[in-house]
């Protein structure tokens, strides 16, 4: 096999928590979520596998039971996933009530097209039973016909809520915004990715302030498993046919789900049929089909029989009989059920096979909410099951190639997704500016050395998997929104940092970049742009949280390396690693200050690894593509330069100069003079 050098490659310590319940029956992060059960509007950041829907249903049944709401509607993105709210039995666990919904009541089982369904939810209003389960295009219909006054003092929960924007061209996002504002019934939002492929926002920064966040982290998600210690994320590039050398990075000793790309992205052969069959082929002898199941079984090299689920297949009998076969009850408890999933547009969100080993992507996925899903098939913890990774296998630019461009957009795209990845992972950061009253905080370890009151520290909370990390010169958040947001959204804001096109462009292939061109002016500007409400100040302090989370990411990451991959016998190590790496890295500067957070180039770290994958002559050519398009200051720029430039000249008494020796005190004398022959020109017409 060929190596596939991880991008991101995290250890975990496993010691069970996130599987142990409370005297109600409830895992830590629905008990978190059960004591905000008064809240009104509640939104649960949760990854895939926590317990989301159980959470919601001990919320949902207090709030029938206890505060007096009529009606628990659950809306789901498509039908498969109704299946996750079934009659549950919580009393046999310690709770006071049991879960149940009637079975018409479950709109997800009834025939026919979403629209034909929405009488259903009208019947179900008008009657005595308290819980109904529909898709999010039920819903939707629903609330067209019948206005929302219509679902007055209802519970309306939706899962998967990251398919909501606030565009206003979003239905359901609309729905939920006029709901909101007519303030008569509650909300339950529950997401493993709050943001989106596309960057929109999911919620208007007003109606997101209503709600109560209750979070739990991929980090304590997998520190608290049992059996799961190491997740490796990574990508492989390739030249010519995927199906011709997806056998390097395919073990078929592991249980993988396979999704082949879509039919119209430039991976693809155009005969999806044709690419199952060769993979297969390549596997191993074809020995028939299970009668029972549909699986198509091979007789791999070394004599063992594999099964392998098509999901591809275009019959629709034969589908359904494989997806019917993976659903069985059984297929939880029974490792050997199956080896090897292919699928195309299937066993992504919802999507549970706890044995998954092995999340292999073909192609780069258009949205960033589709890859965190597929990462989430593979980070189920099951007996046995100690290792994960996700391998995304993309094509390399070819400079024959008229597609070129868009090789170059996946590449980049691929990496975006692995910084999104590598934050997601990690530990919760939150950040003190350092002052003469700064001291330790009870809970933290700060390390061999403890807390020292004459430097910048870096501690560290196991239970919580939580930083404290104090940085000189950091400006705090006002505002409770800003506290919000550097608590709760931190990530959200790097997520369209990271998508930002033109900032990963420059960040890895612009030789010239002078740092704080990234870190001060495009992501102050997104954070502008994604809160207008907020002052100056608070969109500052945001700002520098927000870089402070993304760039101590990077260098912790780069100081663990060393530390990664070591033997069992030193897993104690492993497991800190990156913790280490982050204290290491706050150790080995002079001093930990915003001001040297902000030189740092973001996507330097990301770079190294793009150049260990990719062969030399396709890093030069997306180089190439690049560079041939770089603009050396556009008007926008240069006012977010000018606005930079102001906040120089009252720290420093002067404007920046243009032949300064720092090169950002430069760019900002640059950004001044631009405005300064543009306001020229037009004054000479």
């Amino acid at each position: 096999m060929t190596n596939v050098i991880p991008s991101v490659s995290v250890n975990y310590a496993r010691n069970g928590s996130s599987k142990k319940s409370n005297e109600l029956g409830m895992r830590v992060m629905q008990e978190r979520a059960y004591e905000k059960r008064g809240e009104q509007y509640l939104l649960i950041k949760s990854p895939p596998a926590s317990g989301k829907s159980r959470a919601l249903m001990f919320v949902a049944l207090d709030k029938l039971n206890n505060q007096g709401l009529k009606k628990a509607i659950i809306v789901v993105p498509e039908k498969s996933i109704g299946s996750s709210f079934n009659n549950e039995p919580l009393s046999d666990f310690g709770f006071y009530w049991d879960w149940k919904v009637e079975p018409k009541w479950n709109l997800c089982n009834a025939p026919g097209g979403d629209g034909g369904k929405v009488n259903s939810v009208k019947a179900f209003l008008d009657g005595e039973d308290q819980t109904l389960v529909c898709t999010h295009a039920t819903f939707r219909f629903a609330v067209d016909r019948f206005g929302i006054d219509a679902f007055d003092d209802c519970l309306i929960a939706v899962d998967e809520f990251h398919h909501v924007s606030a565009n206003p061209d979003n239905k359901l996002g609309a729905h939920l915004g006029e709901l909101i504002a007519r303030d008569k019934v509650h909300i339950v939002a529950m997401t493993g990715s709050y943001f989106r492929g596309d960057a929109e926002a999911v919620l208007a920064p007003d109606d997101e302030a209503n709600f109560e966040t209750v979070t739990y982290t991929y980090y304590e998600q997998l520190n608290g498993y049992e059996y799961l210690k190491t997740l490796d994320i990574g990508y492989y590039f390739y030249s010519g046919s995927y199906s011709d050398e997806i056998l390097n990075v395919l073990d078929a000793d592991e249980k993988t789900i396979i999704h082949i790309p879509n039919v119209n992205s430039r991976e693809s052969t155009k005969d999806k049929i044709r690419e199952v069959e060769h993979i297969i082929e390549s596997l191993g002898e074809w020995q028939g089909s299970d009668p029972d199941t549909g699986f198509q079984l091979i007789k791999a090299a070394n004599g063992r029989i594999l099964k392998i689920a098509d999901l591809v297949d275009d019959d629709s009998n034969k589908r359904d009989k494989v997806t019917a076969a993976l659903r069985r009850p059984e297929a939880k408890n029974d490792r050997d059920l199956v080896d090897i999933i292919i699928a195309l547009g299937m066993a992504k969100e919802g999507f549970d096979w706890i044995w998954c080993e092995h999340a292999l992507t073909v192609g780069y996925r258009s949205s960033l909410t589709e890859i965190i899903q597929i990462i989430g098939r593979a980070t189920r913890d099951a007996k046995g099951k100690t290792h994960a990774k996700f391998t995304n296998l993309i094509a390399e630019p070819d400079a024959t190639e008229e597609t070129v461009a868009e090789a170059v957009n996946d590449t980049l795209k691929a990496i975006a997704a692995s910084l999104l990845m590598e934050q997601v992972l990690a530990p919760r950061f939150e950040f003190k500016p350092k002052n003469k009253d700064s001291g330790p905080i009870e809970g933290f370890d700060y390390g061999d050395e403890g807390y020292d009151p004459n430097k910048t520290n870096v501690g560290f909370n196991e239970s919580t998997g939580q930083f404290q990390i104090e940085i000189k010169g950091l400006a705090e958040p006002k505002s409770d929104s800003a506290k919000r947001i550097c608590k709760e959204d931190l990530n959200e804001v790097i997520t369209s940092f990271v998508q930002d096109k033109s900032a990963l462009e420059r960040g890895m292939f612009d030789e010239e970049l002078v740092p704080e061109e990234l870190t001060q002016v495009r992501m102050g500007k997104i954070v502008k742009d994604r809160y207008p409400g907020l002052d100056d100040e608070d969109q500052e302090a945001v700002r520098q949280h927000a870089i402070a989370a993304l760039n101590l990411t990077q260098q912790g990451k780069d100081e663990a390396n060393p530390v990664i991959g070591l033997p069992d016998d030193k897993e104690s190590s492993a497991n800190t690693a990156f913790v280490e790496g982050v204290r290491k890295f706050a150790m080995n500067v002079t001093e930990l200050d915003i001001d040297l957070i902000d030189r740092i180039n973001p996507f330097s770290e990301a770079y190294a690894i793009l150049a260990k994958s990719m062969s030399e002559e396709s890093l030069k050519q997306v180089a190439s593509v690049i560079n041939a398009k770089k603009v050396n200051l556009s008007e926008e720029e240069a006012r977010e330069l000018a606005m930079r430039a102001v906040q120089f000249k009252k720290e420093r008494g002067r404007l920046p100069d243009i032949t300064a020796q720092d090169p950002w005190e430069r760019r900002m004398a640059e950004g001044i003079a631009f405005i300064q022959r543009k306001v020229a020109e037009k004054a000479n017409g």
